[in-house]
């Protein structure tokens, strides 16, 4: 399998709570930007994904707090989607320092394609994604 999908980040002052941690609500935007940063590698725009008539959804996220994260700290954001064969599939994240490499949070979440008319999961979100994405093989496929 090769590297996951990656972007930086550096943490910025008012992203912390009182005792100078990088606030928890923080690590889902962090998150959240780095999946949209790779739909973009992908060749897939937010606009592109809704026009045609499906928009992502989170079913379930898991957040595993490994170390603190201070302003000014330089992080890498990883993203990595693992394929199942039914409506849904996995995402793997770790959002690690750079500067050593610790890792201060891992991200699990199952997310699926909604059909925005029906408001239903399409059956197979992988064919979506491999008809829009001008490289697929970000996605692992």
């Amino acid at each position: 399998m090769s590297e996951p999908f990656s972007v930086r980040v550096t943490v910025r002052g008012y992203e912390t709570d009182v005792q100078g941690h990088l606030n928890q609500s923080v690590y889902l935007n962090y998150a959240e930007h780095a999946r949209w940063s790779l739909l973009k590698a992908a060749g897939i725009s937010q606009t592109g994904l809704v026009s045609t008539g499906v928009g992502p959804v989170a079913l379930e996220t898991t957040i595993r707090y490994r170390r603190e994260l201070l302003a000014g700290d330089e992080v890498e954001v990883t993203c990595a989607f693992i394929w199942g064969e039914g409506k849904t599939f996995r995402i793997e994240q770790a959002i690690r320092r750079t500067d050593d490499g610790t890792v201060a949070a891992e991200l699990t979440g199952v997310g699926g394609l909604m059909d925005l008319k029906e408001r239903r999961l399409v059956a197979d979100p992988r064919k979506h994604f491999r008809t829009l994405a001008a490289d697929p093989a970000l996605f692992g496929l």
